[in-house]
């Protein structure tokens, strides 16, 4: 799957997992990502199909769980199969970012923010999102 260069509209970020997803989404000038909700996988991909219209979503990255050596395993791979259900679902290609560290980054923040564990749980996958869509953004500047 390749990077989009469609001009305009909101980019969206993924972050996939098992049972969770996360989502985010960028302003209209794709400068700065916002945590946007938590869905159940098995509702995910009509969930994101349903956004990118709602929202003039032209754009999707999503994080890739690549080991520390780089390398992709079994996580990796059913990430890359979600990408191309939501390919399928929505037309749109999805652009994979190593998403290595993200979680730890995300819990980081939302323990700097003294954010309290029960909903650090309930958020977590949200803001992992964001902070893949972030780094998405920075790096195309």
């Amino acid at each position: 799957m390749t990077e989009s260069s469609s001009p305009g509209g909101r980019v969206l970020g993924v972050d996939y997992g098992s049972h969770r997803v996360g989502l985010a989404v960028s302003d209209l000038l794709r400068m700065t990502a916002q945590p946007l909700e938590v869905i159940s996988r098995p509702a995910a991909v009509e969930r994101i199909a349903e956004l990118i219209t709602e929202m003039d979503v032209k754009e999707i990255v999503m994080g890739l769980p690549v080991g520390l050596s780089g390398r992709e395993g079994p996580a990796a791979r059913l990430a890359r199969n979600f990408g191309a259900e939501i390919t399928d679902a929505t037309g749109l290609d999805v652009t994979f970012l190593d998403e290595r560290f993200t979680t730890s980054t995300a819990e980081t923040a939302m323990l700097s923010a003294n954010v309290r564990r029960s909903r650090r749980r309930q958020s977590i996958d949200k803001v992992a999102a964001a902070v893949i869509l972030q780094a998405f953004l920075d790096r195309r500047r």
